[in-house]
């Protein structure tokens, strides 16, 4: 009878609380180039760097962010969830450091940059 229950919990809707976000990290595709044309092989040690996501789901109290938006955040200040199966970051959104979203107008520097 647990195993039933168990399967249904997996169906439940998921709601995000508060100031909180989801987002799924860009696949990262091991070698890279640089702007320059330099190949960067996927072994190659790099210092501190922001990656890109694009945000799944966002809380009630989210101001800036949207559903389908990417978002700059830092990826050691992060906790990792998986969710039915996929793998998912969760972050305040005062954690992000830059939104892209076409729906942006230009000059606007964001809540919190």
């Amino acid at each position: 009878m647990t195993t039933r229950k168990r399967a249904n919990d997996d169906k439940l809707p998921i709601r995000m609380l508060h100031d909180r976000v989801l987002v799924a990290l860009d696949p990262e595709g091991g070698e890279r180039k640089s702007s320059a044309g330099i190949l960067i092989p996927a072994t190659a040690q790099m210092g501190r760097r922001l990656a890109w996501a694009k945000v799944v789901a966002v809380g009630a109290n989210v101001r800036t962010v949207e559903v389908d938006d990417r978002v700059l955040f830092d990826p050691e200040d992060r906790a990792e969830v998986e969710v039915r199966g996929d793998d998912y970051v969760l972050l305040r959104e005062r954690d992000l450091h830059a939104v892209a979203a076409g729906r942006l107008e230009d000059g606007q520097t964001g809540l919190y940059l």
